[in-house]
């Protein structure tokens, strides 16, 4: 007997959270949310396992929550289904979060010792 694919799942940590963590690999199309019995999302694009969602529309400067606390907040709009990640979400903690590489992680604001 065939079974019809699984959706990619992402987890929703706390009900207040607007974000979620992918536990699988997402491809743009619905994503289960499971955890904190969120509503299922649509992702706006590709999205890797372990990134986050976002379960809301997010406006330049609104907290990004998650784990039920702050984690940052939004450098531009975010839609609903939109990957959240370095090119749209600043830390409230470090300042250097904006200068990092959005694919690796590197600072961009230093000489590297892997240039």
């Amino acid at each position: 007997m065939l079974r019809a694919p699984m959706k990619p799942r992402a987890f929703q940590i706390q009900p207040q959270d607007n974000v979620a963590t992918l536990i699988d690999d997402a491809p743009a199309g619905p994503v289960e949310i499971v955890g904190a019995a969120g509503a299922p999302v649509t992702a706006g694009e590709n999205i890797a396992r372990g990134h986050k969602i976002a379960l809301q529309d997010i406006a330049p400067g609104q907290a990004v929550t998650k784990f039920g606390v702050r984690i940052g907040h939004a450098t531009r709009p975010i839609a609903r289904g939109a990957w959240v990640h370095l090119h749209n979400l600043a830390s409230d903690l470090d300042e250097r979060s904006g200068t990092l590489d959005l694919h690796s992680g590197v600072p961009t604001d230093t000489a590297s010792a892997y240039a």
